[in-house]
């Protein structure tokens, strides 16, 4: 009887047991972790910088990003640099994936942007509304700052091009402060130069700066930024999760919020 009593309580007690493992659902494993190397051009920094936590908190994955000029980056991965999530301009991005170095069919436009002329918060906007006013606006300004050509920068190569034509190169290079990427509007916002001269998102992410609009007629440039995966990349399915979340809903209120024009 004594031997019976325990059995049927063991019996129970196992029972009792797999009804809990049976109520926690079936045992699954963790979703693993991915650490996502990004190479980016310098001006999605604010988009990324407010979209890095979000993708960070949702998905568990960890994102490690370059930022550089477009000229640079695309030097470094023709050297053989790669990382899982590439955003460049489209042009170098296709000439990439021709290459091999990014994955065919994973381009996708995320925005675009336009070259412009920047000032202080709350300072007169000057009139850049024709070719010659321009030129009478960056000839009055005191300083200026863009790009350094020679460290490719777009914004800073085309704008060196902008004032050769304009025919005042000469005459802006004393009050001109090249810097090495996006910081033209950082050093108008301290007071450092009266004008700036980056991607309109560059600018408008700068607090106390403002953009003063577009460069007039045929002296526009409009640049598209794009996405790709790296054709070496270990994770493509972490790394199109990363692309989803920049190019959804989410994604183009930052890049809206940050100046730029989403695809």
């Amino acid at each position: 009887m004594a031997g019976g009593f325990l059995s049927r309580r063991a019996a129970l007690a196992a029972a009792v047991g797999c009804s809990f493992l049976l109520a926690l659902g079936p045992a699954t494993p963790a979703a693993r972790a991915v650490e996502l190397k990004v190479m980016s051009t310098v001006a999605l920094t604010p988009t990324l910088e407010e979209l890095t936590p979000k993708y960070e908190s949702s998905s568990g994955n960890k994102l490690t990003i370059v930022y550089s000029t477009i000229a640079e980056l695309r030097k470094r991965i023709e050297a053989g640099e790669t990382a899982d999530v590439m955003i460049l301009s489209r042009p170098a991005l296709e000439d990439l994936q021709t290459k091999g170095q990014v994955a065919q069919g994973s381009i996708a436009n995320v925005a675009s942007s336009y070259v412009a002329i920047g000032i202080r918060a709350g300072a007169p906007k000057p009139d850049i509304s024709t070719a010659e006013k321009l030129k009478a606006a960056l000839l009055a300004t005191k300083s200026i700052s863009y790009a350094d050509p020679a460290k490719g920068g777009a914004s800073g190569v085309y704008f060196a091009k902008v004032i050769d034509r304009l025919g005042i190169a000469d005459q802006m290079k004393s009050k001109t402060v090249l810097v090495p990427g996006a910081q033209a509007g950082e050093l108008v916002a301290k007071g450092e130069v009266e004008m700036g001269v980056a991607q309109a998102s560059e600018i408008a992410a700068v607090p106390g700066a403002q953009v003063v609009g577009p460069l007039p007629g045929d002296l526009n440039s409009t640049i598209v930024f794009a996405v790709g995966i790296g054709a070496a990349s270990k994770d493509p399915a972490a790394a199109k999760s990363l692309i989803e979340l920049l190019t959804g809903p989410t994604g183009t209120a930052v890049l809206k919020s940050k100046g730029m024009d989403p695809a």
